[in-house]
């Protein structure tokens, strides 16, 4: 995609074009990765085919550029004529396979029928399987080729040798008066292709979320230019354009609500699962849907600058990236690949050793080849990570590294920083002593102070519907408080300092509930009027909803909580003990948050760090595993390996619960896939010929084409799980 500047003049591409478009990218010379199966699917980075699933191959290539007709839809159309096409294949291979069974020796073996003879009826089985050899199985034989260009033999390696032995055999027996394989071959081809469209449809049900993702965006945009309205195309709109977004539209793009209130939702997007109230001056993201009023919304980013694109294309990265069991079902896929070719040859070689045909001892060597191919272990991991990753965007945070995600399961400890993610921030009210009166003489001190604790104080008052009556004569005094004249009377509002200054005590039966706000850190405001104490405010940093129920989640899936501030030891002391939390580490500078993160580590702890991303950045990076919490539109933070969208330290938990579930379906997956291979080889190679049990090839293609079926439908059961 390319960005465009608010006057460039050029149109802008959407951000699904660079999520799901290989068409739409632009190459220059280099190495891109390609589908060996589909080769129009083109990369810039290593990953999976989201139309078969398999492992993207390194191509060298020219400079080309080719781009869909319009952006989303062309993409979609050519996705579906590529999926379709097997189909196609698949039928005529079968119409073709009916003849050719007909003149083999099936019919007089089963039946006692033998199909009328005519002139090069010898030769039938040989022209027509040599059509269906070519036209149905000449896309296995393109694979095959990339992989070994690549030098990553494969799946589709096994297959283009499998059916090339067969055919060649074939052909050879028509002229040497042997029995040839060709209703095998042109069975297995059909089943072949059969079974790649049902694994296509599979590997796209279960990356169907991240299509479903970046289809977000409206197909076309009403925006004012020279104060007329117009309807342009997504790619026209530009940044610094006024779009109008009727009730019930979809937001075309990040931007600045300019006119008119709406509740937005951005479910989808950011996965806040309720309504957010959206008026002038409010920010909104590209890919939300409106509710029942009318926006009119100054663009601000457009492209892959959006918010949308950014998740897109950190999702696409931490595909590209790998996990552990990715990296171990790599490499036992490409060694099974290995074992396949040798057992293969083994089978043939020791089946002629004991005076079996050549046909039946190839028939047991493509039935090997087809038996061991790997591609439902090459998609055990890959599909389940790529769900997990596409699940994660749509619960509101998102996994930069598949290896932090991995890291999620392994935690033992999580150290919250708690500004800003236990609490919010800022200075809340948590008690009034002395009832209204004593709010509405605070509040009236402070309406015009600018000190944090006085907005406070003002805001409470507001909610509880106090009146805020006019004040004179307003001082600060520094350091203690504030003094004004209210209905011909001083007023004080401030510190112990000021009490005791103004010579005022606190009633007896009050003074151990101000000592103890005191003793847990908190601000007390006291309030003084005629030089008698009238009541006090304690204030505290508020605590953030949510944290009480997401310590507790995290308690109860056996892991520690700890904190980390820099604030006084009583103030850390109160706010743990107000949430649960095991352990905190008070006072800490800014610098040393890293090091507390080390001292953990040292107690043997799998450290998660939960923190801003921006000033936590050392200890993000120190930890096992980073969350940046907060980051709203910024998905762009560096050093974090999961960011949280939201400021909700609900979403925690969920990091850990997708982590368990992803690795225990990767886990049943491999299971899937290596038990399906050790169970089924020694069946292809004939282990059980003496008891009459033989696995034609067409039948290993059925079997191997439901293994990855079930791998494929396996993944997609992680969507269903709640987090």
């Amino acid at each position: 995609m390319n960005p465009g500047t608010p006057h460039s003049g050029e149109p802008m591409d959407c951000c699904h074009s660079e999520a799901e478009s290989a068409a739409s990218q632009k190459t220059s010379g280099g190495v891109s990765y390609a589908c060996p199966m589909h080769p129009e699917v083109i990369r810039e980075k290593p990953g999976m085919c989201p139309e078969c699933g398999m492992a993207l191959l390194p191509q060298k290539h020219e400079t080309r550029s080719t781009r869909p007709e319009t952006g989303r839809s062309a993409d979609d159309r050519h996705e579906g004529h590529k999926t379709s096409s097997f189909l196609k294949k698949f039928w005529v291979v079968s119409v073709l396979t009916v003849p050719i069974v007909a003149y083999s020796d099936l019919p007089e073996l089963f039946f006692g029928w033998t199909a009328p003879a005519f002139p090069g009826s010898e030769y039938l089985q040989l022209v027509l399987g040599s059509f269906v050899f070519f036209y149905g199985g000449l896309v296995f034989l393109r694979g095959a080729v990339s992989e070994l260009r690549a030098r990553l033999p494969g799946m589709i390696t096994l297959i283009g040798l499998a059916i090339s032995a067969a055919y060649i055999w074939s052909a050879y027996a028509v002229f040497a008066g042997e029995e040839p394989l060709f209703w095998e071959l042109a069975t297995l081809i059909g089943v072949m292709l059969l079974g790649h469209w049902v694994e296509m449809r599979a590997v796209r049900s279960a990356k169907g979320a991240l299509r479903e993702l970046a289809k977000l965006l409206p197909d076309s945009v009403e925006v004012v230019r020279d104060g007329t309205t117009r309807t342009v195309s997504l790619a026209e709109l530009l940044e610094g354009d006024v779009a109008l977004v009727r009730p019930g539209g979809k937001i075309p793009a990040d931007g600045v609500v300019g006119g008119g209130e709406s509740d937005v939702d951005e479910s989808l997007v950011t996965g806040e699962s309720r309504p957010v109230a959206k008026r002038a001056g409010s920010e909104v993201i590209g890919g939300s849907v409106n509710g029942d009023g009318a926006l009119r919304i100054r663009i601000a980013k457009v492209g892959e600058r959006t918010f949308l694109a950014g998740v897109v294309r950190l999702v696409a990265e931490a595909e590209a990236s790998k996990s552990r069991l990715q990296l171990l079902s790599d490499r036992a896929a490409f060694y099974l690949t290995v074992l396949a070719v040798g057992a293969g040859a083994i089978t043939f070689v020791a089946w002629l050793g004991v005076g079996e045909s050549v046909g039946f001892s190839v028939e047991r060597l493509v039935a090997v080849l087809i038996i061991a191919c790997p591609h439902a272990l090459g998609l055990a991991i890959p599909l389940v990570a790529s769900i997990s990753t596409t699940m994660a965007s749509q619960h509101g945070f998102f996994v930069k590294r598949r290896l932090a995600l991995e890291a999620a399961r392994n935690v033992t400890t999580v150290l919250f920083d708690k500004t800003g993610t236990l609490t919010e921030g800022r200075f809340g009210v948590v008690e009034v002593l002395g009832g209204n009166e004593t709010l509405a003489l605070a509040a009236a001190a402070d309406a015009n102070s600018e000190h944090p604790i006085g907005r406070a104080i003002v805001a409470h008052a507001k909610e509880k519907g106090v009146a805020i009556r006019p004040v004179s004569s307003f001082r600060n005094l520094r350091g203690m408080g504030v003094r004004v004249t209210l209905d011909a009377a001083e007023v004080y509002a401030g510190s112990s300092t000021l009490l005791e200054e103004r010579g005022a005590s606190v009633p007896r039966e009050l003074e151990e509930a101000v000592r103890m706000h005191e003793r847990e850190g908190k601000t007390v405001v006291h309030v003084i009027r005629r030089g008698e104490w009238v009541g006090a405010v304690a204030l505290a940093d508020i605590i953030r909803n949510g944290s009480r129920e997401a310590v507790g989640a995290l308690k109860a899936m056996g892991l520690k909580v700890a904190m980390l501030t820099g604030d006084a030891e009583d103030v850390a002391a109160w706010v743990s003990k107000e949430l649960g939390v095991e352990e905190y580490f008070a006072r800490v500078r800014p610098e040393k948050k890293a090091e507390t993160v080390k001292k953990l580590r040292r107690r043997g702890e799998r450290v998660a760090m939960v923190g801003d991303g921006v000033n936590d950045a050392p200890a993000l990076a120190e930890a096992d595993l980073g969350i940046a919490v907060g980051a709203g539109t910024n998905v762009a933070i560096e050093s974090a390996g999961i960011i949280l969208v939201r400021n909700d330290p609900r979403d925690i938990p969920k990091v850990v619960k997708l982590s368990r579930l992803t690795y225990t379906k990767m886990l049943q997956n491999l299971f899937w896939a290596t038990g399906y291979n050790v169970a089924a080889l020694p069946l292809a190679a004939g282990a059980l010929f003496a008891y009459g049990i033989v696995l034609q090839p067409a039948v290993a293609a059925v079997f191997m084409s439901a293994s990855t079926v079930i791998v494929a439908a396996n993944a997609a059961l992680l969507r269903h799980r709640t987090l």
